[in-house]
């Protein structure tokens, strides 16, 4: 068997493959054996009838159409041991010459894996941002606090204002009548959030308990139920309750309530503290998304059409996982927004290619820096996997799969690759704060959280 092997488009082999004469007669003969246990011709016993009374049953070119699809299927697979090549899918072949008497070439195009070609991934010039954390920012989760913490008083010496917790009862009619959803006794909401009709709330301020308005107003053209979207109605309003949000003071009782601080000023540098570290670990983020970003612009590979559609699958998958955890089929996403899969598979497309790309330059970059994942450390990540999904019986079967095994495995490779090109560039600059990396960060959330 001869072999010529050549570059082929979007990170593809092309190899030609030559089989000598006599392969050719040997798999005609076996061909005409297969085709004759399988086939029943009259006045014949399965398996005896000759190549002649085959081909007069079966076609002329039956026995020699057999052969070479047997013949080529067995020498592509020794095509693949021999040149040392695992095909990313099946291979594109195509038959040359097919002649009894004749070498068999056929040619076979087979999508590999790229070859990444990387550039500078480490002789960057940006350095992490990190977010000065100021008094003003501190005031500000200070009165988020004290926001969380505040009790509801009643509203006696003025009109209704926005921002104010209301109760109302409002009757609603279009042209005299009423209609569903029109009318309610009691609905609690808060004036100028437009929970209701635009400019509805308007005209509740001013109000005080017990007061009624009426008005006239006009559904958006756009408004959820169609049969009222663009009208007009009329709504009569009372406003039954009044109240105003009022913050704790910043007192003994406050700062018990929110730990075991002995001062605001204790509070304030608490929260201060725990900011800044937040302000880090996100610096520290977007740092390793800076660095992603510049090694695969400057890496260069051909991807092959296979890897993008599968990549589109995975997001497409992804897709209807999201949407159905919102309750909504895809039928009916499609439908509310007037398109087709592939319509969708069209806008997954570019993010498929980039997340593709991505992933192929990291590993070309973990294997640069020779980065490893021992054993114990994806069984520990597995471990933590099973605890945190203990209820999903899919998840816990993929997590015991070699597949699953394999992808816990390169995921942890990845982050590290990262992880080692950040603690380098800081060793290099010491004169930089510290990011330390999420496990060595409190934990313990902001108090805005």
């Amino acid at each position: 068997m001869q072999i010529t092997r050549t570059p082929a488009p979007k990170s593809a082999v092309q190899l030609e493959i030559e089989l000598p004469p006599e392969r050719l007669d040997r798999a005609i003969g076996e061909a005409v054996r297969m085709l004759a246990r399988r086939t029943r011709v009259p006045g014949f016993r399965p398996g005896k009838a000759p190549r002649p009374v085959l081909e007069r049953h079966l076609g002329p070119g039956a026995v020699l159409d057999e052969a070479v699809e047997h013949l080529v299927q067995t020498a592509y697979r020794e095509a693949l041991l021999q040149e040392a090549i695992l095909p990313l899918t099946s291979a594109d072949v195509e038959v040359v010459t097919a002649e009894e008497g004749q070498p068999l070439v056929f040619k076979a195009t087979v999508p590999v894996r790229p070859e990444v070609q990387l550039g500078d991934y480490r002789d960057f010039k940006f350095e992490p941002e990190i977010e000065t954390i100021d008094d003003a920012r501190v005031s500000q989760v200070v009165e988020e606090l004290r926001d969380q913490n505040a009790t509801l008083a009643a509203v006696e010496d003025r009109g209704a204002e926005a921002g104010d917790y209301a109760v109302i009862a409002f009757e609603g009619t279009r042209d005299g009548e009423a209609f569903d959803g029109g009318s309610t006794e009691r609905m609690p909401l808060i004036l100028g959030q437009e929970r209701l009709i635009p400019g509805f709330e308007a005209n509740l301020l001013g109000l005080k308990p017990g007061d009624s308005t009426e008005f006239d107003i006009e559904f958006p053209d756009d408004y959820g139920e169609p049969t009222l979207a663009g009208q007009a109605a009329h709504f009569k309003v009372e406003l039954k309750e009044l109240r105003v949000k009022v913050p704790p003071a910043l007192d003994d009782d406050f700062l018990a309530s929110v730990g075991t601080f002995g001062s605001v000023d204790e509070l304030r540098e608490d929260i201060k503290r725990r900011l800044e570290g937040n302000a880090l670990d996100r610096a520290r983020h977007g740092f390793a998304d800076h660095i992603i970003d510049y090694a695969v612009a400057n890496a260069s590979l051909e991807l092959p059409d296979v890897l993008i559609d599968q990549e589109v699958e995975v997001m497409h998958d992804e897709f209807r996982a999201s949407l159905a955890r919102q309750g909504i089929t895809e039928e009916a996403y499609l439908k509310a927004t007037d398109k087709t899969g592939d319509a969708l598979h069209g806008e997954f497309r570019p993010n498929a290619e980039k997340r593709v790309k991505t992933l192929l330059v990291l590993s070309a970059v973990a294997d640069a820096e020779a980065i490893d994942v021992p054993d114990a450390d994806v069984e520990a990540e597995i471990a933590q996997g099973r605890q945190r999904y203990a209820e999903d019986e899919r998840l816990l079967s993929y997590f015991d799969s070699d597949r699953g095994r394999a992808f816990i495995r390169s995921t942890l490779r990845r982050t590290r690759v990262v992880e080692t090109i950040i603690d380098r560039w800081l060793a290099d600059h010491p004169e930089h704060p510290g990011l330390p990396h999420v496990e060595d960060a409190p934990q313990v959330p902001a108090p805005a959280g």
